[in-house]
């Protein structure tokens, strides 16, 4: 059934399986902690972004000057698709005009316009593929919340700013941490059903650097179970939200003060440019994934392929962490048709070991 190279693998992970379970057993640590000598070592021989050409100087922009992901740099670098002189026409006449634009139609887009129509705003989602089609979909293990009376968004805070080596940008983490409770009991009042305990509290468990048990779920498919819950709450507001799907945004508009005013879109059917003016825009396009740095396969959508990145870039935007990529530990290798296919987090969370290949 396996290939050779995984029979062999395999063969030597059992062999090491009983060790490794009695120590699982005990209070002795399975894999001793490294010092930071030894972990920056381990991670200059073999963590992709160490590779020589896994960064690059940028040479134009605001981030002119800094080592950014190759790939990235060779986006941002890249010439734009339109020509200014050919668009000035459309500008001064609209295609659509809209209170809110808001770019991408995942969780953050859905969630956008679901707090806009709140607010007595009536916003338009253009989506480059369906409303839906997004990294959210794909979660799996479960989000993280301070919702138990054991914990505290202070205590999730701490632990999310020292995940993060204190390179975080503080005021966003405490607005992720603060807000996560709220976001929790929203989200089940819109419908999602949280794996609860028999008493009727919400089942939390472990995840990647917590102190505390955090992390909410709904089986397996808690990215599946949002995303159908937020998209349903669109759909039910049609006269409020206007969705435009096969529509993705490629440049932003700026007006004669620099402030965004808008964007295009281009139709993926028509193949035509249609402009959108908006008193103000949210770009929720998410990541990069599918650029598939330095080769690697991905569990990423279809859909993220930095598109936010490269429009807020050209209007000026400074981008943090972009000589950094998130290189999730855990996905299928085999059978090929699988390859890149999520793990959750769960698994290790729950007590799964990683292990080379000689187990």
């Amino acid at each position: 059934m396996y290939p050779d190279y995984l029979k062999d693998s395999l063969e030597k992970v059992n062999q090491t399986r009983s060790k490794r379970l009695e120590l699982a057993k005990s209070d002795k640590p399975v894999y001793p902690p490294m010092n930071a000598a030894e972990r920056e070592d381990v991670l200059s021989k073999f963590h992709p972004d160490s590779a020589s050409a896994a960064r690059s100087h940028i040479r134009i922009g605001p981030n002119k000057g800094e080592q950014l992901t190759t790939e990235i740099t060779d986006l941002l670098e890249a010439h734009s698709m339109l020509d200014p002189k050919r668009m000035e026409e459309s500008l001064a006449n609209p295609d659509y005009e809209t209170d809110m634009l808001i770019i991408g139609g995942g969780g953050a887009g859905c969630w956008a316009a679901i707090t806009a129509i709140k607010n007595g705003i009536k916003p338009m989602i253009a989506t480059k593929l369906r409303l839906g089609d997004a990294n959210s979909m794909m979660s799996e293990g479960g989000m993280q919340a301070a919702v138990t009376p054991q914990d505290s968004p202070t205590r999730h805070y701490l632990d999310a700013i020292g995940g993060g080596h204190f390179d975080n940008k503080p005021e966003l983490v405490r607005a992720l941490t603060e807000d996560g409770p709220e976001v929790v009991r929203e989200l089940e009042n819109l419908g999602v059903m949280w794996d609860k305990m028999e008493d009727g509290s919400l089942q939390v468990l472990h995840g990647g650097g917590t102190s505390h048990k955090r992390m909410v779920s709904c089986r397996d498919y808690i990215g599946a179970v949002i995303m159908r819950t937020l998209m349903d709450e669109v759909e039910n507001h049609p006269d409020e939200i206007s969705v435009r799907e096969f529509e993705p945004a490629i440049e932003l508009l700026l007006d004669d003060k620099g402030q965004c005013a808008g964007a295009v879109l281009y139709n993926l059917d028509t193949e035509q440019f249609m402009v959108v003016r908006a008193k103000t825009t949210v770009i929720t396009t998410g990541g990069f994934g599918r650029l598939h740095i330095r080769g690697f396969a991905t569990t990423n959508h279809y859909g993220a392929t930095g598109d936010g990145l490269v429009m807020a870039y050209r209007a000026g935007a400074n981008l943090k962490f972009m000589d950094s990529v998130q290189y999730h530990p855990t996905g299928a290798i085999y059978p090929e048709q699988i390859a890149g296919f999520l793990i959750t987090e769960k698994i290790r969370g729950a007590g799964g070991q990683p292990l080379n290949k000689d187990g």
